[in-house]
């Protein structure tokens, strides 16, 4: 008689009506409110992430000021010096150039940090079922961290320069977002390849190589040939970076607001595609990481 009642599915133990139920295959709305409860996860392993990042190091945080820093020293000297790329409307280059470094650095970052972070939590995806967007999320805002930190360059240079900035600047919380929202989906949907395909761990940096030459870090958006316009604008980071200038430099620099509306679509378009692919692969995770 109990043998027969354990096997019964209607029959067992009281539930408790508050208790948390999550299982692989969940629908879309009980997804998002798991992905909620399980924000204390989210936060235990983004603060683990960032503690790893910089554990036993020298410098710890400022080496996220030291690198743009440098690369904004290279990229002055050999496009300003040596290949005498102008500046937008008088603002100083180094100061442009940070502009563009910033959400480029953050990009790249993201990406290469997000696509990977499935793969090195392999023991804890198999060990407990939880929302697995949290891992590529946690891996983000640790990147997020970095970016916020980097922006004090920002001020010493426009102390350095005695650059006055105009009141776009407070529009530049508004660009950090979207620079998120334009990482997010690309790195959902490489981070959920990267566990069935290894090898994409090896073109990622490839491509964000060629992405740096094709995005206006080192150069102003109003150098490219209006007739080039449209392909340009399909480089969703050329909009973030516009942004991040119009943000910083104010009225020394310009939004082609036709680029940046096809930025957001494109942005949209990635996002769909990152977060549709991540769900329809995650319940295989734990079988084939």
């Amino acid at each position: 008689m109990n043998a027969e009642l354990a096997r019964r599915p209607d029959v067992g133990p009281p539930q408790d009506e508050d208790a948390l139920i999550i299982e692989a295959g969940r629908g879309s709305g009980l997804y998002w409110r798991d992905l909620w409860r399980y924000r204390e996860l989210f936060y235990v392993l983004a603060w683990r992430d960032l503690a790893v990042r910089y554990k036993q190091t020298v410098l710890g945080l400022a080496w996220a000021i030291l690198r743009p820093l440098l690369t904004v020293a290279v990229f002055t000297l050999i496009f300003q010096r040596i290949a005498n790329l102008p500046s937008e409307a008088g603002a100083p280059y180094a100061l442009m150039v940070l502009a563009g470094v910033l959400p480029w650095q953050f990009f790249s970052a993201a990406l290469a940090e997000a696509s990977a972070s499935l793969v090195s939590n392999s023991a804890l995806i198999t060990k407990v079922y939880f929302p697995r967007l949290i891992v590529p999320l946690a891996a983000i805002v640790v990147v997020l961290v970095d970016l916020l930190v980097s922006l004090a360059l920002i001020v010493a240079l426009m102390a350095w320069y005695r650059f006055m900035p105009g009141w776009q600047l407070l529009t530049l919380p508004f660009f950090i977002a979207m620079a998120f929202l334009a990482s997010l989906g690309p790195a959902l949907w490489l981070s959920s390849l990267n566990v069935t395909y290894r090898d994409f761990r090896h073109a990622i940096p490839f491509m964000l190589q060629l992405g740096l030459y094709i995005s206006p870090v080192a150069f102003s958006s109003s150098l490219v040939p209006e007739g080039w316009r449209i392909l340009y604008s399909l480089n969703p980071m050329v909009g973030v970076i516009d942004g991040f200038r119009w943000a910083i430099l104010g009225g020394s620099s310009a939004i082609h607001w036709h680029g940046f509306l096809i930025s957001w679509a494109l942005i949209a378009v990635f996002l769909w595609l990152g977060v549709s692919r991540f769900r329809r692969t995650e319940r295989h995770f734990a079988d084939i990481i």
